[in-house]
């Protein structure tokens, strides 16, 4: 079992930067592959970001070259950077962990483990 909470939303104004942290339990953190979802106000929930535990990386289109995604399995937890924040970034970001980054990337709903999410508001 491995649980996961979020924690590091906020509000913020359109270009600036946040930090969103995701705290794991379970002892076999680092063999996971760790993804970044979210769901903004009436819309389907939507991949962000998913790193392996060999550091492959990949990314939504929408955030690629303002979002990273590190992990630190000595802490077992995984971050998103969000840098040059935008309006519609505006969303609930949501931890999700997983032996596959298919099912990260492409298969959300048969993912193991989700977290309870943390909301994140870019004004403009």
């Amino acid at each position: 079992q491995v649980q996961l909470v979020e924690s590091g939303g906020g509000l913020v104004q359109a270009g600036e930067s946040l930090r969103l942290s995701c705290a794991a339990s379970g002892r076999t953190f680092s063999t996971y592959v760790m993804g970044w979802f979210r769901q903004a106000p009436g819309k389907d929930r939507e991949f962000v970001a998913a790193r392996s535990w060999s550091d492959v990386t990949d990314y939504a289109d929408s955030v690629k070259g303002r979002f990273t995604i590190s992990r630190d399995n000595a802490k077992n937890t995984v971050y998103l950077q969000m840098n040059s924040l935008k309006p519609e970034d505006t969303a609930v970001y949501y931890c999700a962990a997983d032996d596959s980054l298919y099912t990260i990337v492409k298969r959300s709903t048969n993912i193991d483990y989700w977290g309870k999410g943390t909301l994140v508001t870019v004004s403009s």
